[in-house]
């Protein structure tokens, strides 16, 4: 097994350069060959492969930091155009009006993927007991992993505890069990049937909830008694979740009907539509339809409306119940 990967992205380190000189003396570079250098990835020196994902590609330096500069760039062109505009605000109001509050309390919104980033960035920096998190959806992308590892394994060096609540369809990428594993005992993962909207808490001082279902504006909330609630929201379903560690019961009581079906007949009896149901439990729309028809089968529904009777028959019309200690 490869050493785990510990520094940041700032650096490369001696196997990322052995295997990207290989990558390069070969054209391209199996992926599970480069699984101890992911800091090659994150800086763009390696892409997957069109053709095969099993395989990267090398990218020429010279193009990284092309493309490095390029964005800097427009960075601080962007910086400079809202710096700008804000002096120019502040010249024309300063002593109109009675001291506005600081930004650093109560609520502020931000607007924008890229502010978001930098504000959750900051806010990871200066957190030194604990880091709680809510991510629904279902199976974590690689690239998504890899961005947010850096900061988890700064957050680890530190000594920050790190609790993260995910769905239990997240389990059926290997991406999240090679995260926490390079981690390490700072990060503890439970999953659930479903969870609620995605949440960040850093030292239950500062909390990031979306604010538009796009996810381009945020909210950063301050206030003791905004952030003191989510808090405990995410304890009550954090006793609910079923450690990563372990694996997930696979039945309902009922003949033929695993826990996920169980889930979904839950739902469906309280009158949700497909798509909605795939969005609550991390899975798409095809395989949520396909559970469902499985469960007609099962239950031996001919309809929709048979089908909700049927639930209610067997018991399946009430979420699953969270798996004993």
């Amino acid at each position: 097994m490869a050493e785990a990967h510990t520094h940041g992205v700032d650096q490369l380190c001696e196997e990322g350069e052995r295997v990207y000189g290989a990558a390069l003396k070969g054209g391209r570079i199996e992926r599970t060959a480069a699984a101890g250098a992911p800091c090659l990835v994150t800086l763009g020196l390696l892409y997957s492969d069109p053709d095969d994902a099993a395989w990267l590609v090398p990218e020429s330096p010279g193009e990284v930091i092309a493309r490095l500069t390029r964005g800097l760039r427009d960075e601080l062109a962007q910086s400079h155009a809202r710096a700008t505009a804000v002096s120019l605000l502040a010249e024309r109001y300063t002593g109109a009006g009675p001291d506005l509050p600081s930004a650093g309390h109560g609520i502020r919104v931000l607007e924008s993927k890229p502010r978001i980033r930098d504000a959750i960035a900051e806010a990871s920096d200066g957190c030194v007991v604990e880091h709680l998190a809510v991510q629904p959806g279902g199976v974590r992308r690689e690239n998504v992993l890899n961005d947010a590892l850096p900061l988890a394994l700064d957050m680890a060096q530190r000594g920050v505890r790190m609790r993260t609540l995910y769905t239990h369809a997240a389990r059926h990428g290997q991406g999240l069990f090679e995260y926490v594993e390079r981690v390490g005992g700072a990060a503890e993962v439970r999953t659930l049937d479903e969870v609620f909207e995605r949440l960040l808490i850093f030292d239950r001082k500062v909390a990031f909830v979306p604010a538009t279902e796009d996810r381009t504006v945020a909210l950063e909330l301050r206030h003791p008694g905004l952030v003191g609630f989510l808090a405990i929201v995410f304890e009550r379903f954090w006793r609910l979740g079923h450690p990563l560690v372990e694996p997930l019961p696979s039945g309902s009581g009922v003949t033929g009907i695993t826990r996920r079906e169980w889930a979904i007949a839950a739902l469906l009896a309280e009158g949700h539509t497909d798509a909605e149901i795939a969005q609550r439990l991390g899975i798409n729309v095809r395989t949520a339809r396909h559970h469902i028809r499985k469960l007609a089968e099962e239950l031996g529904a001919a309809s929709r409306a048979q089908l909700g009777v049927r639930i209610a028959q067997a018991g399946l019309d009430t979420p699953p119940r969270p798996p004993t200690p």
